[in-house]
């Protein structure tokens, strides 16, 4: 069997069950009387807005703006409006779209209708300084927590409260008008105040929690962000505020789901699917040990299950910057992993981000194999060393072992695969 080609059609699999063309039109609502905006903003948002567009009725007013990353958009679209942006720091284009999708939803009425369309990458792509805060100081902050070793919900603790558009305030913005957010979760947990640090949803996090992640990971802030932080007049939504009373978030894909369609392919291939976790999250160079010590027991032990059999996990790890290389937490994941496994026979694994691109590299993941480290020995590349210097990127590029897809246009976080053969 050809192991590598099964550890592609697993992801194949797994990106194909989130896509936006499947999962928005079963979860689209009925036209309102009133109007129909249309807002959005993530990797996967000129996706969804596409299938919006296709298949809301043509005898039904429709108008809209969506925001998504360069490269990620779908051309020109009948009734909404796709504009490009950077991610994963944010630029004047985001600053923009951002503005104007707040104002597109203020004034509305009982009778209107607000269709948001919400995906991983938002946060970055949807930014809207709060009053005070720069752009540029936005920018410091992010590229300082992206950089820091930060979790997710510790990123967006702050984010959302140096936003004005994040945290509930789209929401909050719209009312007295309905609001459904449709939602491609890329988070662990699927929880919708953090997909895109939740435009939609209240928020439970605090400014006293804010300003401790960065005094926790070093940061210094700006003086506008330091003065913004200690303002209690600053403070997010919070549950409970009147202003969600008509506010539906329905998460429309799931990385758990996606798992699923990745074990079903193993599965039809004679290989037994162990779904290890749809939220694992740490450091990516301890989640590959970590990793290597459960494929080394089924090599030698049979278990948690005997071989032929697939690992499969989701989540989103981390990389703390260290060395100067090209980063990817997908590709230090799958170099750690090679280097702890130390080319144990029988154990091939994949690692990639579902939306294509793994950190800033227009680079999906790649794959591994046994004879991963002797091949790079042979070319010259000392893979301990690649670990040691953060260029996952780099190590597999001198291999050839990169998979590439392009923008997938949707994101449900990152898919790992080990396949440990059968003897």
């Amino acid at each position: 069997m050809d192991e590598r080609a099964l550890l592609r059609r697993m992801f194949d699999a797994a990106v194909k069950t989130a896509m936006p063309d499947i999962a928005v039109p079963a979860n689209l609502p009925p036209p309102p009387r009133g109007r129909a905006i249309v807002v959005g903003a993530g990797k996967a948002a000129a996706a969804m807005a596409r299938a919006v567009d296709a298949n809301w009725p043509d005898d039904k007013p429709l108008s809209g703006l969506v925001v998504t990353r360069y490269g990620h958009g779908v051309g020109a679209l009948r009734r909404i409006e796709v504009v490009e942006a950077r991610h994963p720091i944010p630029d004047a284009a985001g600053q923009k779209a951002a503005a104007r999708i707040l104002e597109m939803v203020r004034g509305l009425s009982a009778d209107d209708l607000v269709l948001c369309l919400i995906s991983g990458g938002g946060s970055a792509l949807l930014s809207l300084p709060a009053p005070g805060v720069s752009l540029e100081d936005k920018q410091a902050i992010n590229s300082a927590l992206l950089k820091s070793g930060a979790g997710i919900h510790e990123m967006n603790a702050v984010r959302k409260h140096l936003s004005a558009i994040k945290a509930g305030r789209l929401a909050a913005a719209a009312a007295p008008a309905e609001v459904v957010a449709l939602i491609i979760s890329d988070v662990p947990g699927d929880d919708p105040s953090v997909i895109a640090s939740g435009p939609t949803t209240p928020d439970s996090s605090t400014l006293a929690e804010a300003r401790a992640v960065l005094n926790r990971y070093g940061i210094n802030a700006p003086p506008s962000v330091q003065k913004l932080l200690e303002d209690a007049n600053a403070e997010t939504p919070k549950p409970g505020d009147p202003a969600f009373a008509r506010t539906t978030n329905r998460i429309i894909a799931t990385p758990q789901a996606s798992l699923e369609a990745a074990a079903k392919v193993a599965r039809e291939a004679g290989y037994q699917p162990l779904i290890l976790g749809d939220s694992i999250e740490g450091e990516a160079s301890e989640v590959g040990r970590v990793m290597s010590g459960i494929a080394r027991q089924v090599v030698i032990h049979d278990a948690p299950a005997p071989a032929p059999c697939a690992l499969i996990s989701g989540g989103e790890t981390t990389v703390t910057i260290k060395g100067h290389g090209r980063g990817g937490r997908n590709v230090e994941f799958l170099l750690s992993l090679a280097v702890h496994l130390n080319g144990l026979e029988r154990v091939y694994a994949i690692a990639c981000d579902t939306d294509g691109v793994d950190g800033a590299e227009e680079i999906a993941g790649a794959i591994i194999a046994p004879d991963t480290l002797a091949h790079a020995e042979a070319l010259g590349v000392n893979a301990k060393e690649r670990l040691a210097d953060n260029d996952g990127h780099g190590f597999f590029e001198a291999l050839g072992d990169q998979v590439v897809t392009g923008p997938t246009l949707t994101n449900v976080n990152d898919f790992r695969a080990i396949l440990v053969a059968a003897r």
